[in-house]
């Protein structure tokens, strides 16, 4: 018999049973399905993790003052604080203006901005700003010039920070036209100049409002569509005088790097220019230096493992599918011994025998297959809908998941197969 001719002959035996045959396919629709399903979870979480990466800025470096790890040492006094223990912070250990302008003459090539940020409130606990009875949550953030530039904001109204405001601290703000929107019924012009209050950590601060920008909502933002958390921009320098922080040091920074830089190994070249310039002879304190490229590579491993082992657990349905297609085609044997003796007497051969039996076993594997892709496919995207996030189905996985059932067809179906091709065709046509 032909291949087509088999895969009708199979197509009429699943018909001629069809609650038999869903039943034998449902270990292979379970078994695909969850494979897509965690698949497309799996790549829509990963996407949305780079997404997110990249909008805070994936060619960053996140530089700081650190501790060092050091064992419990005798002081001056006498006594041993213990392993771990460190003086306390002081200004001198900070990073200086002068190192930070030493770097950028020595990597001059290398480095795009320098970002400084001064974060006043949480992000789980935003500060508020108040207009009667309405208010708009927000999260106050000091920015020095760089970190403004790099946020590119698309101004709506007013202007954007001067080198006044960040040198004399000066108490003014940028707000988002959602706030506007919200509390000033879209006046952007109209709000330009005005004092607002914001209510961060329990304490009033008071801004005048010199520009606003136009708001993107971002994969993390929190609040409702109508009044989400937006950032309200201060000076970086207002920022420290609010928070009483006088020392002109830095303790952490952000590093844009330009385009053809290697991240990982540039990360090291900044640890190693402060630590062996400027910090060799700190006894606490160290620069660490980290490229946000490794933190999302390292993230991205992360999820594919967990991925890979949710898909290996789910693919165990598949082994308990393919027993129940080994099982249903011996009892198919069974039930069509004559046909097969019949077969045999007049003149078809163990080959051809064995051939219809497994493109038996292949068909319902593969039926099972389409039915669990579409299944896995659908519940994939339900779920990261839910979640809140873009569907990003895996064609690839998709395609594994399909062949990877007709694998199983093949094997499972070929102990069957070779048995029916086997039969004595004398016993097969006296059997009842």
């Amino acid at each position: 018999m032909l291949i087509t001719e088999n895969i009708l002959v199979a197509l009429a035996g699943l018909k001629a049973n069809i609650m038999r045959s869903l039943l034998t396919m449902l270990g292979i629709i379970i078994g695909i399905a969850s494979v897509i399903a965690i698949m497309t979870v799996g790549n829509s979480i990963t996407i949305m993790v780079n997404q997110t990466m990249q909008d805070l800025g994936a060619n960053n470096l996140q530089m700081g003052v650190m501790q060092k790890s050091q064992k419990g040492e005798s002081t001056d006094t006498g006594m041993n604080y213990g392993e771990g223990y460190v003086r306390e912070m002081a200004d001198s250990d900070l990073i200086t203006q002068e190192m930070m302008d030493d770097l950028l003459t020595e990597y001059k090539d290398n480095i795009k901005y320098v970002m400084c940020t001064e974060e006043m409130t949480g992000y789980y606990e935003p500060g508020k700003v108040s207009k009667g009875n309405t208010d708009a949550k927000v999260n106050l953030i000091g920015k020095n010039a760089d970190a403004i530039k790099f946020k590119n904001l698309d101004m709506l109204a007013g202007r954007q920070f001067i080198s006044h405001d960040y040198s004399a601290a000066k108490k003014v703000c940028m707000v988002s036209d959602k706030l506007v929107d919200r509390l000033y019924k879209g006046d952007y012009d109209g709000v330009i100049g005005k004092e607002i209050e914001v209510i961060a950590n329990g304490s009033y601060y008071k801004f005048y409002v010199v520009g606003v920008y136009e708001f993107v909502q971002e994969s993390f933002s929190l609040g409702s569509s109508d009044n989400p958390t937006t950032d309200l921009y201060i000076p970086y320098e207002t920022a420290r005088v609010a928070t009483h922080k006088q020392n002109k040091g830095i303790q952490y920074c952000d590093l844009v790097t330009t385009i053809d830089t290697n991240n990982d190994e540039f990360a090291t070249q900044v640890r190693d220019f402060f630590n062996m310039k400027y910090y060799a002879k700190n006894d606490a304190y160290e620069v660490a230096c980290i490229s946000m490229t490794s933190m999302m590579d390292s993230m991205n491993s992360m999820i594919s493992m967990i991925q890979l082992a949710l898909s290996v657990i789910a693919a165990i349905s598949l082994v308990v599918g393919g027993i129940g297609v080994m099982n249903i085609m011996l009892v198919s044997i069974t039930e069509r011994t004559k046909e097969i003796g019949t077969r045999k007497a007049l003149g078809a051969t163990n080959g051809s025998i064995r051939l219809q039996f497994i493109t038996e076993s292949v068909v319902i594997c593969l039926i099972g297959g389409i039915i669990g892709m579409l299944a896995g496919v659908g519940l994939g995207t339900f779920a990261v809908k839910m979640m809140g996030y873009e569907a990003a189905v895996s064609v690839e996985s998709i395609v594994i998941a399909v062949g990877f059932s007709m694998a199983i067809g093949v094997f499972f179906g070929y102990y069957p197969a070779n048995k029916a091709a086997k039969l004595n065709p004398i016993d097969a046509l006296r059997y009842e």
